[in-house]
């Protein structure tokens, strides 16, 4: 067992993507993965990468099933550099705001809460209302880290998969893991460009 254990959920919103390529860094970095993915997240990986949730499970350390509250991610025992739900749908942080949790995705977010370790949000649904925003600030106030995957141009990104590692990238950053695809300003980029 390592202490260089991080806990990856993916939720049904839109952008597997984040998620996979969560788990390809952490892969590659010989960061161990524990996996947790929803009912409505193996549809949108269907739709959206065009493969089975298992095809992203077989680049996790450890794969939980969704009810699985009894798993050891459930537990504040549970040592490891802290949670990602990449990508967070709107149902998702809501049970978390809440403490109202009903699988082992929120059960284990919760447990990051109320342990003080870190939890990051990559939260994609635009346009917010209010109601979406109270429940992001009460996740803000809470510890949660609210960091919705927004593009930056200023690394020059050739392709959405130049902008998808970027984004990957910062996120992990969070937890002190290093991706070498990240881009970083005044340090990789050309001198002088804007």
């Amino acid at each position: 067992m390592s202490d260089q254990r991080l806990i990856i959920g993916i939720s049904g919103a839109s952008g597997a993507i984040y998620g996979q390529r969560m788990l390809e860094v952490c892969h590659n970095a010989r960061i161990e993965s524990h996996l947790v993915i929803s009912k409505a997240a193996e549809m949108t990986i269907h739709y959206e990468l065009d493969c089975k949730a298992e095809t992203l499970a077989d680049l996790a350390h450890k794969k939980y099933a969704i009810q699985d509250v009894g798993a050891p991610i459930a537990s504040g025992s549970f040592q490891g550099l802290g949670m990602v739900i990449a990508p967070c749908s709107v149902r998702t942080f809501s049970e978390i705001a809440t403490g109202v949790t009903s699988s082992l995705l929120t059960r284990a977010a919760d447990v990051m809460l109320k342990e003080r370790r870190p939890l990051v949000l990559m939260v994609r649904e635009t346009p917010l209302h209010l109601g979406h925003l109270r429940s992001l600030t009460k996740l803000a106030e809470m510890g949660a880290i609210i960091a919705p995957p927004v593009p930056a141009f200023y690394s020059d990104p050739e392709n959405i998969d130049d902008l998808v590692n970027q984004s990957v990238g910062r996120v992990l950053d969070l937890f002190g893991i290093k991706a070498k695809t990240t881009k970083r300003w005044g340090e990789d980029l050309e001198k002088g460009r804007r």
